[in-house]
């Protein structure tokens, strides 16, 4: 008959790691029951129809539904309205002009945004210091002054 394959530091062991699971697992359940949370259910935030976080769940008959028509519903990009043309008409003063190399700058009298003009936008010869009504298009660095009157 052959000798049992386990010694008795090995028995040893095993008991020990058999007792530290066993404590392991006693702290695991004691401080499930004894935690300041409460468990799951205290955890729980609910969001209420303005976006605030709240701890009460929301009552459902409260519940204010809006109704939605399938046509005012918008898939991509919104259609742009008719644009008055008395908006697209900008008033400005001109604080810079080149005669020799044909360009300058008009400052916006709303915003004071300052905008390049060339020469070939111009309707009308100006100087440094005019009053101008003017046209706003897309160039090839941002908006340029176009279609450029003295006022």
């Amino acid at each position: 008959m052959g000798r049992s394959q386990e010694t008795f530091g090995k028995k040893e062991k095993e008991k020990k790691r058999q007792k530290k699971r066993e404590e392991k697992e006693k702290k695991r359940l004691e401080r499930k029951e004894n935690s300041p949370g409460g468990g799951l259910e205290n955890m729980i935030a609910y969001v209420d129809e303005y976006g605030n976080i709240t701890d009460t769940p929301p009552d459902e008959d409260a519940k204010k539904k809006a109704v939605v028509k399938a046509e005012d519903i918008v898939l991509g990009i919104p259609q742009k309205g008719e644009e008055d043309p008395a908006d697209l008409i900008h008033e400005g003063k001109v604080t810079f002009f080149n005669d020799s190399k044909g360009y300058g700058f008009i400052r916006d009298l709303k915003d004071q945004e300052s905008y390049f003009v060339h020469v070939n936008g111009l309707k009308e010869d100006v100087t440094e210091g005019d009053k101008v009504s003017f046209e706003l298009e897309k160039g090839q660095k941002g908006l340029m002054a176009v279609r450029v009157k003295k006022v």
